[in-house]
């Protein structure tokens, strides 16, 4: 198996969605905006909400609790809605979905 050469980026800002308590696994949202589960032990003082600023190097991963993360991460994803377009003004109707028979 070859290992995907892509580079991570330096750092990545990762927020708590929902903690499970009955499994252990934190449900995240990253800034990236993939989802995604890992053990909650991981997290320093994971709280649903939370934020954490993650870095990755040679000496493994560190997760960083980060003040205010969870609000730039919420606006970025408004902007991105913000800035999606739902124009289908090009697109054809198939025939009977034009409202014509």
């Amino acid at each position: 198996m070859v290992a995907d050469p892509s580079p991570l980026p330096p750092t990545l800002l990762l927020v708590v969605d929902l903690i499970d308590t009955d499994t252990g696994l934190a449900e995240v949202e990253d800034d990236q905006g993939r989802t995604y589960a890992f053990p909650a032990a991981w997290l320093p003082q994971a709280a649903d909400g939370q934020a954490y600023r993650v870095s990755v190097s040679g000496q493994g991963v560190q997760f960083v609790a980060e003040a205010g993360g969870a609000a730039r991460l919420r606006e970025k994803s408004k902007q991105t809605l913000l800035e999606f377009s739902d124009d289908f003004s090009g697109e054809v109707a198939p025939p009977g979905e034009d409202g014509q028979p």
